[in-house]
């Protein structure tokens, strides 16, 4: 028997509790991990409260990422003992994912753990980490952000209090760009100039319908918001910026018009991590192993055992949760 945070179907929604299961309800995968780190992100707070139609199959263990350690493989690429972490893959959505003491998923989902980092590191990076460094590669390939050198002006951050937002600024400040980020919790200020952001803005002007063109301020940005917040911030970016978007915390819809694509040649770049080819995952650790400070990463964690991880997504919800929440999963009775 062994604990994990289940997710069952309702008449009225969704049933969330922690308790115990066996190693036999596990689906099926041919590597069996011990889990010792996940992680709360966004979408799993969303799974976890019933405010979000992530679930896809009933019922569902939560947690779209973990780190642990290999128990059983049937695969060559991974035997007993290896370290291993596993991002997105549809994980906490279509399959048990990893707010549990077991997981069983498939070889190819794995990757071993970057040298460099431990388990509990590499949790605290997480799916976050994982999707503001692909943001920032997505520029990089984009010309907007020159390696080496520093951007010719801002870059812009959205819902940066946030996982994906206080890791992207933690790493544009360490690639030596202006950062500016955008926050609807005024308290978070001092936070985020410790990431290193130059300055902090509300995000209220953002929340308002934009003109089809606005003032050019940003050379280019990350959005980890969508809707009204993504359509005023590509009205407002440079000539031939560029907007890396990964999130809709702000919904889905996005109210814009193509003047900025076609009168200031703006580049609108999706980026997704949950399914992203295994070479371009691999080239993201690496450089997350190059650019992050592990000793700068407690400042942007708070830590809950699994028995707590449903109050903790319900908190991340409420606003009332900033940077990463980290799951300690190994150790609970």
């Amino acid at each position: 028997m062994f604990n994990a945070v289940m997710i069952e179907k309702t008449d009225a929604g969704s049933d969330v509790s922690l308790r115990q299961i066996t190693e036999d309800q596990l689906p099926d995968g041919d590597v069996l991990v011990r889990v010792e780190w996940s992680t709360l992100n966004y979408k799993d707070a969303l799974a976890i409260t019933g405010k979000g139609p992530i679930v896809k199959i009933w019922p569902m263990i939560p947690g779209i990422d973990f780190a642990g350690t290999v128990v059983e493989s049937r695969s060559a690429d991974f035997r007993p003992g290896d370290k291993v972490l596993l991002n997105g893959w549809g994980v906490g959505e279509k399959h048990w994912g990893g707010l549990a003491q077991l997981a069983r998923v498939n070889a190819a989902w794995l990757l071993p753990l970057p040298s460099g980092f431990t388990a509990r590191q590499v949790m605290i990076l997480g799916t976050a980490g994982y999707t503001a460094i692909l943001c920032v590669m997505a520029l990089e390939r984009a010309g907007v952000l020159p390696i080496g050198k520093q951007v010719d002006g801002p870059v812009l951050v959205t819902g940066a209090s946030g996982g994906v937002g206080s890791l992207a600024v933690m790493l544009l400040s360490t690639l030596g760009h202006e950062v500016v980020a955008v926050t609807g919790r005024s308290s978070e200020q001092a936070y985020l100039e410790s990431l290193g952001a130059s300055r902090v803005i509300s995000r209220a002007p953002f929340e308002k319908k934009s003109r089809p063109l606005e003032k050019a301020e940003w050379a280019a940005a990350i959005d980890v918001v969508g809707g009204q917040v993504l359509a005023s911030v590509c009205a407002a970016i440079r000539y031939r910026g560029a907007v890396a978007a990964c999130g809709l915390a702000g919904g889905m819809d996005l109210p814009l018009t193509v003047a900025p694509f076609i009168l200031r040649g703006v580049s609108l770049l999706g980026v997704d991590s949950a399914m992203c080819p295994k070479e371009e995952r691999v080239e993201a650790w690496n450089r997350l192993a190059q650019l992050i400070d592990v000793t700068r990463l407690e400042s942007v964690v708070s830590e809950y055992p699994l028995s707590e991880a449903i109050d903790a997504a319900h908190a991340l919800m409420d606003g009332k949760a900033h940077g990463r929440i980290l799951i300690r999963v190994d150790g609970e009775d």
